[in-house]
């Protein structure tokens, strides 16, 4: 605690004087003196309460006016009207700033509120420029952060929808965009992805996604410090929460445009320093606010009320808030860290009208009422004067407050007697008396008691000196030592409810009846309970004491016939005078400064000196209100009336409009607000919240009034763009609503029972997190309270505020802003994806459907019938749907595609109308999916959200479709380009539930069916036509699994029944018969190639050799292969997924397998004719003809002149070489291995029947031997081959084979004996030879 003879404590006294001529104006008449055309006189007393014009700065509010009018231009005027204005609005802000400085300087009705939501860092253009330029880096690869490709995928998208979004764009301009909006739509965005990634053992999906967000913080963060950015967002974090003094000095010098030298200047003037002088200044203002409002009710100058009953009431409320202010300030604490008395709160005599003077004699102190608590310090350092002693006798000191504790210092030998020892006391004594003893150790042997060698007793009193100083010993007589000095150092520290002590001079009528000089405390023992006291000497209660309430203290002149005391000043009250006098002309200022702000009375006293001063300088009479300021602090006083300051600091708080006022610094205050770092959407920070509740309070601004300005300036804002938080709109206007419609039952449900307790008038609502979470509370459920409150007895409208009275005024205006605000929610909803984007702010699209249902109440009791909120907002949604298709269409460039340079003076083609409407349609998907993502949050304010949203999309839809229908019309007829168009929209719209087989889903298909039917039409002509042309030109050469003939009308049915399944038809019975006639069309053609590829078979077969030379061509092997091909296209293409629905395919593969068996038949007729043949030549030689006669001689006459071949071998050879060779290429070519076992065992079976019908016919002829020899070599040659080739032994060895066998067998055996080797080694028995042979 400062000295009170410090300047920095308090400054100058002015002059005034009392006056009683000019009453005080109604508080709904008062006018601020900075309002423009009220220039104050010259004497500063105009009706605004301003003080003495500065000297240097008399014409800054009055300007010479021009010479002549025709002389100053028209220009000249329109700047000097500017600059009056300017130095109006500047006067005004810094009057404004001193109630401001004040509030914040002494707060005893509001504090800081801890429980606000804590506000995020907004982001600004240039930092969303800057997370673009990091993210497009990432995606071109320039980072080194690892990612995979499902998490580049979800960055693109992110990167492409959200960051280049327009209305990300917008919000970044409307402030409502912070860093933790951004991150969790990329939260919300890539919950889905990861979901439907598929599972990873020991990878679980919330790893994913915890590494993604990490990964994202990454890009995001781009290459700063995080501990950097950490430490920057605790800083401002903090600064978001709880504010210093210093801290919000500065804010609000920024708010108001104050200068540093003019807060430093005000600072000192107003001795915001000096909590007793700001706690005597509140004093002062409440009584002059108790005046004004007895005033009011004497000359009956109310606000207009909406009743005129309420003329008393605001008189009752007036008072009342008042008393609840001084009830708040009696709860400040007197004293920190000591016992804390707290009275009942006094009366004054002049506020017997609202007060029962019986009370009076309760609160009277008595003399245990007043407690004072005192420190002390006392410090040894040395003594002097001991010259008797021996140097090595020992010396100590002893120190004690009377009736206290005695410590005893270190020992000291007596040639070198310092200390430096301290002792710490607490006494109540006002005058304590202070001991100290100097004593040496007895060296007798008897001695009881060391040897007292000097005393010294003092009197120190809080004002005494803090330095060390000597003091003279009391020694005794026989002491050789008389001149022992003591040097020593006394601190008496005063207590917090001590404001000031001394001794003066007294006398009084019924206290302090003779007059004589005492030592005066004046106490504090409460906010509103001075006491001056006088006390004697090691007293702890006060010998008399007089009870400041009431008193009127001033200067005076010396009184005659009072001998002592030279500077005279008195306290006055009613059948009560007392006189005091100071030794001096600073002590008697002090004094009476302490005590005027003890009294808490109106008039200020002036010091002689000052007036003399005044007066001397040919000043006029002071202005009321001056401060005072002690001598010390005239240069502050002086540097606050040269700077023009001292109107501000002088003027009275009860004559300013505070209203206006209020209106002025909340309006500043929100625009400071929305221009800072943080997203704050309209909330004040806990520091705004706290100086605007102060205000409110200490001045007396109605509540709904605030709320009022609240909400226009919001409303301003939101209009102009700025993104407002819904939910503090509903706060606010709940509480005018309840304060204007006069039920607080339903707004104190809605608060909780949480409100905050008030001045009431003050409306000192803090914007805490509860007023958040409980505005929020579900529509229906509020309906219903409302709906209960209706029927509960409300004898007494009451406020949330504890102001009953409306005015008219106040009225008027919540019509108009609940009006504005009705007009702003339906735009919002209207424009629901622009002013709440991607679901921006969180929860806001709810708030605001709840806040639009208690806009549309006509009071706080009715519920609005749901059907009334559910057609407005039907309305409102019907307009979305136009906004944002206009918006998406200009955005899409189709209705304006002349901007592009490309397209200027052409036409635009078909094709390109058809492509943009494609690109179109992705954008109206694109739209409904993020309404469904992010904006289904209406449905927790109001259940049927989702079927208004639904109708809403159909809405949407419907403007598609009048350009999608457009778009349709001009193409060219039997184009089929429109069919990825039906697959983008009904793929979306079928996997809707809502929009599923909706009326647009309906005109879709309406729109589309009999495209389907024409392109099924016209594709089965295709094909048909494309089969006759095909086989017409069949070469017959493979490709792929057969001809390029049937690989084509494969490929063509696949790709025709692939594209109508693709569509997903979504209506089923359209669906079935699309399918059917696609199997049926598929079984039709697949028969048609079938049945050509047998004809063409027969040909082919037709046209080639009958002899051994025949090879198998390549064609026979590919139309097996059509055939092989078919039946496994006829799976895939003519069988039906209904149980039924069967029948295509097997009719198609009972083709397949007639004709293949034809086919079989056909090639092994024509196996069986080249064996023929072969017979047929063998058949010559038979046993009896001339032929077989004449070839046998020929070859014996031969055989004896040369070396003749065996007989027949050719001919064997030649069909076994053809036989081979059939085989490898059948087995080699053909696809199918069942097919070519079927045909080997008929061909095997129907070869063994021909050779054994041959040799039937010959069974009573001898074989020939070169019959014989061909006979044996085919048969066992075919049996082999056949053998290697799979054919089964039970087809090899069957009957026919066996007949076979045993007749050439006998055959041989006969030719061996007949012949006599004539075989050559040929014969049916098997050999290693003749497989040798074979090789």
């Amino acid at each position: 605690m400062l000295d009170p003879s410090s300047s920095e404590e308090e400054s100058e006294e002015l002059v005034e004087e009392e006056s009683g001529k000019e009453p005080l104006a109604p508080a709904a008449a008062r006018l601020s003196p900075s309002r423009p055309g009220e220039s104050p006189g010259p004497g500063g007393g105009g009706g605004g309460g301003g003080g003495l014009q500065p000297g240097g700065r008399a014409g800054g509010a009055a300007r010479p006016a021009s010479p002549s009018p025709s002389v100053a231009s028209e220009k000249e005027k329109d700047e000097l009207e500017r600059l009056q204005r300017e130095e109006e609005e500047r006067k005004r802000k810094l009057q404004l700033y001193v109630f401001v400085m004040r509030c914040i300087a002494y707060p005893f009705n509001a504090k800081q509120p801890t429980d606000m939501a804590r506000r995020q860092q907004k982001i600004s253009k240039q930092q969303l420029q800057t997370i673009k330029d990091r993210f497009q880096a990432f995606l071109n690869g320039e980072t080194q952060i690892v990612a995979d490709e499902a998490f580049i995928n979800a960055v693109q998208s992110y990167y492409e929808v959200f960051l280049k979004s327009d209305r990300v764009a917008r919000m970044v301009q409307s402030g409502g965009c912070s860093a933790n909006d951004s991150r969790e739509v990329f939260k919300k965005h890539i919950e889905k992805r990861v979901r439907s990634l598929p599972e990873i053992d020991g990878l679980s999906k919330e790893t994913v996604l915890s590494s993604w967000m990490a990964k994202f913080d990454a890009i995001y963060r781009g290459e700063e410090d995080p501990r950097k950015q950490q430490a920057r967002m605790t800083a401002s974090a903090a600064s978001e929460l709880i504010l210093s003094k210093e801290q919000l000095y500065e804010m609000f010098q920024n708010i108001l445009g104050i200068k540093k030298f003019e807060h430093q200047l005000l600072y000192n003037a107003c001795q915001l320093d000096n909590p007793d002088e700001q706690a005597a200044q509140i004093r002062r203002e409440l009584d002059g606010r108790l005046q004004m409002a007895e005033q009011i009710a004497k000359e009956r100058k109310f606000p207009k009320f909406v009743s005129k009953e309420m003329e008393n009431m605001y008189i009752e409320e007036l008072k009342s808030s008042v008393n609840l202010l001084m009830a708040n300030l009696e709860s400040m604490p007197v004293s920190k860290g000591g016992s804390e008395f707290k009275l009942q709160k006094l009366k004054r005599s002049h506020n017997t009208s609202i007060i029962d003077m019986g009370e009076e004699n309760e609160n009277q102190l008595s003399k245990s009422d007043v407690v004072l608590s005192f420190s002390l310090e006392v410090v040894i350092m040395e003594v002097q004067g001991l010259k008797s002693l021996a140097p090595n006798r020992i010396v100590y000191c002893t120190m004690e407050v009377e009736g206290g504790e005695k410590l005893q210092t270190d020992q000291a030998e007596a040639s070198k007697p310092t200390w430096g020892t301290q002792g710490d006391f607490t006494t109540t004594h006002a005058l304590p008396a202070v001991k100290v003893k100097l004593f040496t150790e007895s060296t007798g042997v008897l001695a009881l008691e060391d040897k007292e060698l000097g005393r010294v007793v003092l009197h120190p009193t809080p004002n005494s000196p803090k330095q060390s100083e000597w003091h003279k010993m009391t020694v005794s007589k026989n002491c050789p030592d008389q001149d022992l000095k003591i040097k020593l150092a006394v601190r008496m520290d005063k207590p917090q409810n001590m404001k000031h002590s001394g001794y003066l001079w007294a006398i009084g009528k019924n206290v302090w009846k003779r007059w004589k000089k005492r030592f005066f405390v004046l106490v504090q023992v409460s906010q509103y309970t001075f006491a001056m006291c006088s006390y004697r000497e090691k007293k702890a209660e006060p010998q008399e004491l007089l009870q400041l309430d009431g008193y009127t203290v001033d200067y005076t002149d010396p009184q005659p016939g009072l001998e002592g005391g030279r500077a005279f000043f008195n306290a006055v009250k009613e059948g009560d005078t007392v006189i005091f006098a100071s030794d001096d002309e600073q002590d008697r200022i002090l004094w009476v400064q302490a005590m005027y702000r003890a009294t808490g009375q109106s008039h200020k006293p002036v010091p002689p000196t000052q007036v003399q001063k005044l007066n001397a300088k040919g000043g006029n009479v002071p202005q009321l209100d001056a401060p005072i300021s002690q001598f010390s602090g005239l240069k502050d006083a002086d540097r606050a009336q040269k700077h023009g300051m001292d109107e501000f600091i002088s003027s009275n708080p009860c004559n300013f409009d505070h209203a206006s006022l209020f209106e002025m610094v909340q309006r500043l205050t929100l625009d400071h607000r929305l221009n800072d770092s943080y997203s704050c959407l309209g909330w004040f920070s806990p520091g705004q919240v706290f100086v605007l509740d102060e205000y409110c309070a200490r001045n007396g601004v109605r509540g709904c009034h605030r709320h009022l300005c609240y909400l226009r300036d919001l409303l301003e804002r939101a209009e102009n763009g700025a993104m407002i938080d819904p939910t503090l709109l509903h706060y606010s206007f709940a509480f005018c609503a309840s304060h204007v419609h006069g039920n607080s039952h339903h707004m104190a449900e809605l608060l909780g029972g949480s409100q905050p307790s008030t001045d009431g008038e003050g409306g000192k609502v803090s914007q805490s997190s509860a007023a958040e979470v409980e505005t929020k509370k579900d529509s229906k459920k509020e309906s219903k309270k409302r709906k209960d409150s209706k029927s509960q007895p409300n004898p007494e409208p009451k406020r949330p505020d504890g102001i009953g009275t409306v005015t008219v005024d106040e009225k008027e205006r919540f019509e108009e802003i609940k009006e504005r605000l009705r007009v702003l929610l339906e735009n919002q909803i209207t424009h629901f994806r622009y002013c709440f984007p991607f679901g921006r702010p969180e929860g806001a699209l709810k708030a605001t459907l709840s806040l639009l249902e208690r806009v549309l109440m006509k009071d706080i009791v009715t519920p609005v019938p749901q059907e009334e909120v559910k057609t407005v907002i039907r309305k409102c949604l019907e307009q979305a749907a136009l906004v944002n298709y206009t918006r998406l269409s200009e955005y899409a460039k189709i209705e304006e595609n002349q901007k592009d340079a490309e397209n200027v003076g052409r036409l635009v083609t078909p094709a390109k109308k058809l492509e943009d409407t494609i690109r179109l349609a992705e954008l109206v998907i694109e739209v409904l999916q993020q309404n469904e993502e992010h904006h289904a949050e209406g449905k927790e304010a109001f259940a049927w959200w989702s079927d208004l949203m639904v109708e809403h999309a159909e809405t949407f839809l419907s403007l598609f479709a009048v350009d999608m229908d457009a778009a349709l019309e001009v193409q060219p007829p039997d184009t089929w380009d429109s069919f990825p168009l039906f697959q983008l929209l009904n793929d979306f719209l079928r996997s809707d539930y809502n929009l599923c087989n909706g009326k647009f889903h309906k005109h879709l298909q309406d729109l589309f069916a009999p495209l389907v039917v024409r392109y099924v039409d016209l594709m089965e002509s295709s094909i048909a036509q494309s089969i006759h042309r095909g086989f017409e030109r069949e070469s017959w050469e493979p490709v792929n699994n057969g001809s390029g003939t049937s690989e084509d009308l494969f490929w063509k049915l696949d790709a025709l029944q692939t594209f109508i399944r693709d569509l997903h038809w979504p209506e089923e019975e359209f669906g079935k018969h699309l399918e059917q006639r696609l199997k049926l069309m598929a079984s039709d053609m697949i028969e048609s190639c079938v049945k050509r590829t047998r004809i063409a078979f027969e040909v082919k077969l037709q046209k080639t050799s009958r002899s051994t030379d025949f090879r198998v061509p390549q064609s026979i092997c590919t139309m097996f292969n059509v055939m092989v091909d078919a039946k496994a296209q006829s799976t895939k293409l003519c069988s039906m997924e209904m149980g039924q629905e069967h029948q295509y395919h097997s009719k198609i593969d009972e083709l397949i397998e007639e004709t293949v068996k034809e086919m079989i038949t056909l090639l092994v007729a024509k196996f069986v004719t080249i064996l023929e043949g072969v017979l047929a030549k063998l058949s010559r030689y038979d046993e009896g003809t001339l032929f077989s006669s004449f070839l046998s001689f020929t070859v014996k006459a031969a055989s004896k002149y040369v070396d003749v071949p065996k007989p027949g071998m050719d001919v064997a050879d030649a069909y076994v070489t053809f036989v081979r060779h059939s085989q490898d290429v059948l087995r080699d070519k053909v696809n199918e291995e069942m097919y070519i076992e079927r045909l080997f065992d008929q061909w095997y079976t129907s070869s063994m029947n021909v050779v054994c019908t041959w040799l039937t016919d010959r069974m009573d002829l001898q074989l020939h031997i070169y019959q014989l020899k061909t006979l044996i070599r085919i048969v066992k040659k075919t049996y082999r081959d056949f053998r290697l080739q799979g054919v089964l032994d039970s087809t090899l060895n069957s009957k026919t084979y066996e007949t076979i066998r045993n007749r050439l067998t006998v055959e041989e055996a006969t030719a061996s004996v007949s012949e006599g080797g004539g075989l050559q080694g040929i014969t049916m028995k098997d050999s290693d030879e003749e497989d040798e042979e074979d090789d």
